[in-house]
Formats: structure tokens, C-alpha cells, sequence
């Protein structure tokens, strides 16, 4: 009898062992490498992992920062990331070069790219000469020539050309030099070009310093997303991921969507402190919430919905690639592969478990 117990006991402990240890395995965290921009939609992501959402949907999500939509996607050949917060004009070269998905709409960033020009520019002197964009300065003559920094082929480089649109004039008619946001930022304040067109925070940044807002998108008539893009393989391989990390996504844009810029303000300086190494005024972080609306699940399969046509997020993606290649910036068999946006896809938000846990 003892004997059988001895063994018995043995057994159960070999048992409690093996449950243990594969439940444990079990609830081990699987690792997402994500690549994020200095702006505004990494925060959210941000906020949800310094809340421990992400271990709450069994995800450990690495948050690499990168300068630019297009060194993002330099490094997804390497395999450096599999899911992305980038601008819209990055999503459309991911899916013309890598064949990526465009998954969510991370905010509308159409109010928070401008074409900055300092307080004393002779283009400020004409508003309103496109009667259709009474908002929008400058008169052809005044900007003809004239040297302006941009980040080529981001958003930026969109809201330069439309900005040229209002005024009737090509990219050919002035100059472009090409460089990355911080370095645009210092640039120009130590007198280099007539113009530069920042993203904000940078936009901010610059408007701190009394620059002037000759145009954004918005003033222009056009559209500008920001949005969530992921690597094709991988979101094919583990869709359940990709609705597990936007189901960590949502549940921020739910909070900055019911709480007030101003509650909020102080933790978006630790996350611009912190994930970024810049300062940020709780004044310039309420400012930079409330100018980038955000979209809540349901809203996101509204944008993403194709049910009767083209959705609207398709929409804007076929936009840019339309506008990228009107200025022969991608051929016309390029534009053949993005022309109808369709990478623009709602099958992982489908897949979004509901509800999607409160925030508080």
C-alpha cells in the first residue's frame, strides 16, 4: 500500500509538473516587432503597453522608432518589423514594393501637415488666390524659384504638391531638397530655404518659433491618413495576431476618443520624452490630440467596408497613388499594381474579438 501511494503521489506530481509547465508555456507572450514614426499614432500603442494591454491579448509588442515612412520600409526586407504605424504615403509604396496591407486608419493627419514659412516671407502676402481655397497663401509669382524642405515621397511631399496645385504650379516650377523631419526642423531655422513642410510634432515645433502656415491638406481639399500596415506574410501566416494588435490599438483610440486632450496631456509628454528624447508642453500635446481624430472599430470597418464598391480607405490609398504618379514619382505600370487600393483590406478587423475591454 505505502508502495502504491509512493507511486501514486509520484505520478500526480509528474502530472501537476507537466500541466504547469504548459500552461505556462502556454501564456508565454508571443512577440510582435512593430516600427513607429515620432507622431501622434504611436502613442497609442505607447499607452496600451504601459498599461499591460498588450500581455492582457497574450502580445509583447516592441516599439522601434524610425525618422521616416520610407527607411520603415527599407527595413522590412531584413525582417525587422511586421506591423507598422506610417504615414499613407509609405503604406502605398509598401504595397507597390512588398505587396504590404494597409489593416487600419491609425487618424486623419490632414490638419497636422503644413507647409511652414517664416513670419517675414513674401509669400505670406497673397490669401486666397485660388478662390476654390480662400485659406491657403501664396500667389505663383511670389513662390516661382523658391527652395522648400521636404521629406520626399511622405506626407509632406503630398501636402507640398497640393499646396502647388491651389497655386497652378508644378513641382518643376521651384526647387526640393530632400531631408527628414528633425533636420528640416534645424534647417530652416537656421535660414536654409524659403519653406519647409513639417508633420507635426515638428509642425508644432516649428509653429512655436512664429512660423506661419501657408497650407495642409485640409485647406487644400484633400484627404491624409495615417495608417497601421503589415507585412503580407505575416499577417497571412497569423491573422489572429493582427486582430489581437488591433484589438490592443482600438482600445486606446477608444480612451482618446471619450477622454479630454487636456486629461491626457501629461502622459503624452512622458511618451514624447520618453519613446521620442523630446519635450512636449502639456499645451502643445492637448493641441497635437485634438488635431488627430481617431477611429473606433466600428468606424473603422465603415471606411474599410467595400461591400458596395471601393471603400473609402481604398479611396484615399488609389488617391495618393494616382497624385504620386501624375508628378512621375512611380510609373504608370506601377500605378497599375496600387491604382485601386485594394491592399487596403478589412479581413483582420473583421477578425477584431468584441467587446474590446474598457480603458479604465
Amino acid at each position: 500500500m505505502k508502495r502504491w501511494f509512493k507511486m501514486l503521489t509520484g505520478s500526480l506530481a509528474v502530472v501537476l509538473f507537466i500541466t504547469f509547465s504548459c500552461a505556462a508555456f502556454a501564456a508565454a507572450p508571443v512577440k510582435l516587432r512593430t516600427a513607429w514614426l515620432d507622431e501622434h499614432e504611436a502613442f497609442l500603442v505607447w499607452y496600451a503597453k504601459e498599461k499591460g494591454w498588450d500581455k492582457e491579448e497574450g502580445l509583447d509588442i516592441e516599439m522601434l522608432l524610425f525618422s521616416s515612412g520610407m527607411a520603415q520600409l527599407n527595413a522590412l526586407p531584413a525582417g525587422e518589423w511586421v506591423l507598422a504605424g506610417t504615414g499613407a504615403v509609405p503604406g502605398m509604396m509598401g504595397a507597390l514594393r512588398y505587396g504590404t496591407y494597409t489593416i487600419a486608419v491609425t487618424n486623419d493627419e490632414s490638419y497636422t501637415n503644413a507647409l511652414l514659412l517664416r513670419p517675414d516671407s513674401p509669400i505670406l502676402k497673397t490669401k486666397g488666390y485660388n478662390k476654390d481655397y480662400p485659406e491657403v497663401y501664396g500667389h505663383p509669382d511670389d513662390v516661382r524659384g523658391k527652395t522648400f524642405l521636404i521629406t520626399t515621397m511622405s506626407s509632406p511631399h503630398f501636402t507640398l504638391s497640393h499646396w502647388l496645385r491651389v497655386l497652378g504650379l508644378k513641382e518643376s516650377d521651384v526647387t526640393i531638397k530632400n531631408i527628414d523631419q528633425a533636420q528640416g526642423l534645424a534647417a530652416f531655422d537656421s535660414g536654409i530655404g524659403d519653406g519647409v513642410c513639417l508633420w507635426a510634432p515638428h509642425m508644432f515645433f516649428g509653429i512655436d518659433k512664429g512660423w506661419k502656415v501657408a497650407g495642409t491638406p485640409n485647406t487644400c481639399g484633400v484627404g491624409l491618413p495615417t495608417v497601421l500596415m503589415g507585412d503580407k506574410k505575416f499577417c497571412d501566416a497569423n491573422p489572429e495576431l493582427v486582430a489581437k494588435f488591433l484589438r490592443v490599438f482600438l482600445r486606446s483610440a477608444n480612451m482618446l476618443q471619450k477622454e479630454t486632450p487636456e486629461s491626457l496631456a501629461p502622459e503624452y509628454c512622458r511618451f514624447f520624452q520618453e519613446f521620442v528624447g523630446k519635450s512636449f508642453t502639456p499645451e502643445m500635446a492637448a493641441l497635437d490630440i485634438k488635431t488627430h481624430p481617431v477611429f473606433n472599430l466600428e468606424e473603422q470597418l465603415a471606411l474599410f467596408d467595400g461591400s458596395k464598391g471601393q471603400s473609402k480607405a481604398a479611396k484615399w490609398m488609389a488617391d495618393i497613388a494616382e497624385f504620386f504618379a501624375g508628378v512621375g514619382r512611380i510609373t504608370p505600370d506601377e500605378l497599375k499594381v496600387v491604382k485601386d487600393g485594394s491592399y487596403a483590406t478589412d479581413k483582420f478587423l473583421k477578425l477584431v474579438k468584441q467587446p474590446i475591454p474598457d480603458y479604465k
